[in-house]
């Protein structure tokens, strides 16, 4: 397992170009005098071959490398610390503007082949300010939005963890799968959000394909009606609960938009006037040791989600300290499960992966920030000292 602190090069005033639109791009380059083609250009420097150096862009002249090189950067978050797991997890704790720390997690698929599929979770947020009871990052509360290149910039380092040692012509992105479900709530976050996952679509950014791009929320259904119009990717719903009362609690966002507002919202999405077609939705259900892991719980999920094309993923909890509860047993989960898929349910069961370097959202930024404090705190028992 690597345990390695790493650090970014500081960021400068200059313009990033990092998380801009490819029409951002092309105004960009006429205010420079320079053709709209230029645009694609760097977008494919920047996002298939991992490049910031404006000297490696072979294809710009040397009059644009310069006027670059001196009104513009290509700057990702910077690493504040990353862990490799031993099962090819990885895991990244970013620190953005002000300070703030946020978590970036790569699944790979259980074969781990460099070319096999690996799965990003990507935060959208500085803490969250929906407090689910079970989740880690809530107990953090919220600080702030983040911006696009700050959200874009996670998968960039992430690709770029398989291309350092690759020659720029050779680079190729390893990173098949992208779930807007890290830190944070994606659809509070609407408009940096979606643009992050248009490039991830863009075929001159990372080229993904509109079913490998996906977005979960905990129920924001004003947004979810938004997001039907204005991009297709796959919807995820963390729903955690089978009736209102369970999820009020477990949930607390289910006070304002509760089931069947929400499960209308989710019909909507699938059954969209837009002939995109879209098939299913993904229905996220964490295990909670008697909390929401019994056969009744089951039942009431089989009525509530009869007439929505979905399939269901059982999440194993991950405990965090003071958390008040416990992960439900591999038996009751499969009970559940086994429940789910004779009434006709597609249902998963989610692997767990990267327990050796705490995978689940908030807490590997909770072990980083405390041992920052500590560490400055450390720092400035030295220095007083030496004025003693």
């Amino acid at each position: 397992m690597n345990k390695i602190p790493v650090y970014a090069q500081d960021s400068t005033d200059k313009t990033n170009l990092l998380g801009m639109s490819k029409n951002e791009l092309t105004e960009f380059f006429k205010n420079l005098n320079e053709k709209p083609f230029r645009a694609t250009q760097v977008m494919k420097w920047i996002y298939q071959f991992g490049v910031t150096d404006f000297y490696q862009m072979t294809n710009l002249s040397k009059n644009l490398q310069e006027k670059l090189e001196t009104v513009a950067c290509i700057t990702p978050p910077k690493v504040k610390f990353k862990q490799f797991s031993d099962d090819g997890t990885r895991k990244w704790v970013f620190e953005v503007a002000g300070g703030s720390l946020v978590e970036t997690v790569l699944i790979p698929a259980d074969d781990n082949k460099q070319f096999g599929r690996k799965t990003l979770c990507i935060s959208s947020q500085v803490g969250c300010a929906l407090d689910c009871s079970f989740c880690s990052t809530g107990k953090q509360g919220f600080e702030r939005d983040l911006s696009a290149s700050e959200i874009i910039g996670q998968l960039w380092v992430a690709n770029q963890s398989y291309m350092e040692d690759v020659a720029p012509a050779k680079r190729e992105n390893r990173v098949t799968n992208v779930v807007m479900m890290g830190m944070g709530e994606p659809l509070l976050n609407y408009k940096p959000v979606v643009a992050s996952m248009s490039l991830m679509l863009d075929d001159h950014a990372f080229g993904l394909s509109k079913r490998r791009v996906t977005l979960s929320t905990s129920g924001i259904v004003p947004k979810m009606y938004e997001l039907a119009k204005d991009i297709d990717v796959a919807l995820a719903i963390s729903l955690h609960a089978p009736n209102d009362k369970l999820r009020n609690e477990l949930v607390p966002i289910n006070k304002k938009y509760p089931l069947a507002e929400l499960i209308q919202a989710a019909k909507a999405y699938v059954y969209d006037e837009n002939p995109r077609h879209k098939k299913h939705v993904t229905i996220e259900y964490v295990m909670l040791k008697d909390v929401n892991d019994t056969d009744v719980h089951a039942h009431e999920l089989i009525n509530l989600l009869k007439e929505l094309p979905c399939k269901i993923n059982l999440i194993p909890f991950n405990p965090f300290p003071h958390a008040p509860y416990e992960r439900s047993s591999n038996n009751r989960i499969h009970a559940f499960s086994n429940i789910l898929n004779n009434a006709g349910f597609v249902c998963t069961i989610r692997q767990t992966r990267g327990d050796d370097i705490d995978a689940a959202c908030g807490q590997l930024v909770g072990q980083v920030a405390d041992k920052t404090r500590r560490s400055a705190k450390w720092q400035q028992s030295i220095q007083s000292r030496q004025k003693d």
